[in-house]
């Protein structure tokens, strides 16, 4: 008879193999312990790896399952009886917000409350456990709220008597005065006693989290302030994850040991619009992507509804199910209810079903996730704050639009806002709420009162840990504004030697750095190019922030502007990243509220890789009143010589008119600048304004003038009378108006037409058109309001001095210039710009090509005078030809 049965031995023996590891790591865990075991593995995995042995990227993803076991969890320490009533409130007085504000405006002016429901526990949990206040012996947590998450904070301020009902009522709807409507999302500029972060902009949150994280290490490293104990909390969505900024600095919070940061990822599986990653698992992508950044992993993926469940699955079928799970198919699941849970994932596996078999659907709909779970959410920001390095993520499994009937886990979450009163009931008996069916039809607040278990409850949780939160403090000690004098070798300028300003901006901020008073609290800080912008010398000066120092011999060390880096070194180095330098400019810049202590950062960069990369940085940066300085260097689209087009800056003036607490400059001379900086440090630090300053700085060499005698006002303000023409009997006079480098090209072409046409030329220094426009503005409304033209703007005041047609040219686009023309009053109002795509060459051509050159400024200004007649045609072509007009020369704007 033969035998057809065969025995794969090698296959036998590999098998047997493989239990003796696994039965020995489960020894090593029952006897030492989970970290133990970890421990061993680590060291196996390094051992692998540096022979040569290929690790499994699989290592980084443990499975859908949360990373402690029942037994590990930490046990809750606080009333859970109360601690439910009291979110259950602030969930009902969330969708009341938004309910009635339909019911009074028709439509409504919107609202999130899927978020609101979805957050609701993790909220909760955090606030009364974890999240610390500011008192006058600690300086309290950051935390970083979800910004479409806004009414449930509202919710519970409003139970703990810090907002009132007519505030609630007026959720959104602000323009009546700031003390009767509520912020949409968390905007510290339209509440600056409640929002301390901008975070609604989807992702800028997170990148802000952890350079304030680092920021808070740079402050305890260079003895300024004690942070320890202080920890950064980042809320975040999943969904919220695919934005780069989300990503961007994660190994960045792990190169600097930041075990201060804790991101808290809500994991409800949906964007705006649906699922996250259907056909896949968020929760594994995100495991893996944080690991892989090396940061610490806390899950807590389901509820303790399933623990006695998985304690049942001794084969491991019930984690060998979910691990093939896909998000689609759970938040069907869950949309679906019990029923179809049982029929499609536990029906499917013989095994599985016997595992429910005595399980009820009203027992299988409480199998749920773990963000909703008080229990397991403190256990996982328990497990946050214990871990001894590095940055940490809690990865928290939840639903979008816990709780209501009609939204639960669907796609339609996010744009769900009708609640009908039926579904108010519901909602209403799901979580236990005593609110009678008129009051549900009245849409009523609930609010049990002061003197209730649940508001004496939460008050006195809050008072432990040291008051409310969100909080934001504006008061701050002052910084003196150093004088002028400090600046004296920038203000008596360069002599014969060239200099560009933004060497003239080094030998400033040096200065500054000395500062007695003030030098401690200045923080330069570059993404790269400091030595295009001659600032190496900061190097040697004060050093570079690193957290552990220097490991290496630098291979300049014999020079003097020596790469240096030191634990208590004052310049921030962030490596090529304009939106992180904005991140840790904003954190510096807001340090006087977050920290009580004023910070002077000052951020220099490429310009042209300024508003137009980072420009929602920035805006988020004025929502949150920071204060500083940002300086575009290389600024203007002909002062690069060999650069191109993605290099060269027309624009970024006109987009920093844009934002109302940004004062952007042009400056051309050294003494401009240093005028400016004391100007900025007095009104930010010493008077406390809530303005940052955007300042141009050039490259191009050349000599710089001492400082005339009374220019600083005019500096200020936005122009000066800097050239008279020495022909102020000539018959034809024009005036020429400039900034920057291409002043110098207005200096030359009033030269020319004095010399070369008899042409009385004036030239101005204009330092901020912007500035200029927004006092005309200012002054003309009030004119309009009050019909009382006595008072005259700034500008109006210059013009009047002026003689001729007006010729305006800078290294920016016409906009710049163009946006004074309504409060000229002339029509002989004439403006040159570098509108168009830059390009490379030599300054000189560059010019030329633009049509901004001295040449074309003379041109113009003859061609101005023949239109008002005062000259005649020919000499418009005399011009023409001795300047090498060339008028089949094509547009730069076409080109």
């Amino acid at each position: 008879m033969t035998n057809n049965i065969n025995f794969d031995f090698d296959q036998l023996g590999f098998d047997l193999e493989k239990q003796e590891w696994i039965a020995a790591l489960e020894s090593l865990i029952e006897r030492e312990g989970a970290d133990r075991a970890k421990f061993i593995l680590d060291q196996v995995l390094q051992t692998a790896s540096s022979a040569g042995v290929p690790v499994a990227t699989s290592a980084l993803r443990t499975g859908y399952r949360s990373s402690f076991t029942p037994d590990q969890q930490a046990k809750h320490p606080g009333d859970l009886a109360i601690e439910a009533k009291i979110e259950a409130i602030n969930r009902w007085n969330s969708v009341m917000i938004v309910a009635r504000n339909r019911r009074k405006i028709p439509g409504g002016l919107g609202g999130h409350i899927s978020s609101c429901n979805s957050i609701a526990t993790v909220y909760e949990t955090g606030l009364n456990h974890f999240f610390k206040g500011r008192t006058d012996s600690q300086m309290g947590d950051l935390v970083y709220f979800q910004g479409h998450s806004s009414e449930i904070n509202y919710a519970r301020a409003y139970l703990e008597g810090r907002l009132n009902q007519s505030q609630l009522d007026n959720f959104r709807q602000e323009s009546e005065g700031r003390d009767k409507g509520l912020s949409s999302y968390p905007h510290p500029w339209l509440m600056p006693d409640f929002w301390q972060f901008a975070t609604v902009s989807l992702g800028l949150g997170q990148m802000q989290g952890v350079y304030a994280a680092r920021f808070l290490k740079y402050l305890e490293n260079r003895g300024l302030q004690k942070t320890a104990g202080r920890r950064v909390w980042v809320f975040c969505g999943d969904g919220e994850m695919d934005e780069p900024e989300s990503r961007a600095a994660l190994c960045q919070a792990s190169n600097e040991n930041l075990d201060n940061l804790v991101y808290i990822v809500n994991c409800n599986l949906q964007r705006l619009d649906g699922l996250v990653r259907s056909n896949l698992k968020i929760i594994d992508e995100l495991e893996g992507l944080f690991k892989g950044c090396n940061w610490n992993v806390v899950k807590s993926v389901w509820n303790s509804a399933w623990d006695p469940l998985f304690a049942k699955d001794k084969k491991g079928v019930l984690q060998k199910a979910l691990d093939a799970l896909v998000d689609g198919e759970l938040q069907a699941f869950t949309a679906h209810g019990p029923a179809y849970l049982r029929e499609h994932f536990f029906n499917k596996d013989p095994e599985l079903a016997a595992l429910v078999a005595d399980m009820t659907d009203e027992q299988l709909a409480k199998l749920g996730r773990a963000g909703h779970d008080p229990l397991k959410v403190y256990a996982a920001l328990d497990l946050a704050t214990k871990q001894k390095s590095g940055p940490t993520v809690v990865l928290l499994l939840a639903v979008k639009g816990y709780g209501l009937a009609a939204a639960e886990s669907r796609n339609i979450a996010h744009n769900h806002l009708e609640m009908s009163f039926e579904d108010l009931k519901l909602f209403r008996d799901r979580f236990g709420l005593p609110i009678s069916d008129k009051q549900v039809e009245d849409l009523e607040y609930y609010n049990p009162g002061p003197n209730s278990e649940e508001v004496r409850y939460l008050q006195a949780r809050r008072q432990a840990l040291g008051g409310y939160l969100p909080a934001r403090f504006s008061q701050s000690p002052k910084l003196p504004t150093p004088p002028l004098s400090i600046f004296d070798a920038t203000l008596q300028g360069s002599g014969d030697r060239e200099i560009s300003s933004t060497m003239a901006l080094a030998r400033i901020v040096s200065a500054l750095l000395k500062d007695k008073e003030i030098g401690k609290y200045v923080v330069p800080m570059f993404s790269d190019e400091v030595r295009t912008f001659g600032m190496e010398g900061l190097f040697r000066q004060v050093g570079i922030y690193s957290h552990v120092g220097q490991l290496y011999t630098s291979e300049d060390n014999a020079l003097m502007t020596h790469y240096k880096e030191t634990q208590n070194g004052q310049v921030l180095m962030e490596g090529i990243t304009e939106a992180g330098c904005l991140a840790s400019w904003i954190a510096a810049g807001t340090s006087y509220s977050v920290n009580g202590l004023p910070m002077i950062p000052i951020f220099t960069y490429y310009s042209m890789f300024g508003f137009q990369r980072i420009g929602d940085f920035i805006w988020a940066a004025a929502d949150m009143r920071t204060r500083g300085f940002l300086f575009g260097g290389t600024a203007g689209r002909t002062t690069l010589d060999g650069e191109g087009l993605q290099h060269q800056d027309g624009h970024s003036l006109v987009i920093a008119a844009t934002v109302p607490t940004c004062i952007a400059y042009d400056p051309t001379f050294g003494y401009e600048l240093a005028v400016i900086m004391q100007n900025g440090l007095k009104r930010m630090f010493e008077d406390q304004e809530d303005v940052f300053y955007y300042v141009m700085v050039m490259n191009e060499k050349y000599a710089h003038p001492a400082m005339p005698k009374g220019v600083e006002e005019g500096i200020v303000k936005g122009m000066y009378s800097l050239h008279k023409s020495t022909r102020q009997t000539a018959k034809q006079k024009v005036t020429l108006l400039s900034s920057g480098t291409i002043l110098r090209e207005a200096q030359a072409a009033a030269i020319l037409l004095e010399n070369d046409f008899g042409i009385a030329a004036d030239v101005w220094s204009v330092t901020s058109f912007n500035e200029l426009k927004r006092d005309a503005e200012k002054v003309a409304r009030q004119q309009c309001l009050s019909l009382d033209y006595s008072t005259k703007s700034y500008l109006t005041e210059c013009l009047e001095q002026m003689s001729g047609p007006i010729v305006a040219v800078t290294d920016y686009i016409r906009a710049y210039p163009e946006q004074i023309r309504a409060y000229v009053k002339s029509t002989d109002y004439h403006v040159l710009g570098t509108d168009g795509f830059g390009r490379s060459d030599t300054r000189e051509a560059l010019r030329r090509f633009f049509e901004v050159d001295r040449h074309y400024i003379a041109y113009t200004a003859i061609v101005a005078l023949v239109q008002r007649g005062e000259l005649p045609l020919e000499k418009a072509q005399e011009a023409k030809k001795k300047y090498a007009i060339d008028e089949n020369k094509p547009h730069p704007i076409t080109v």
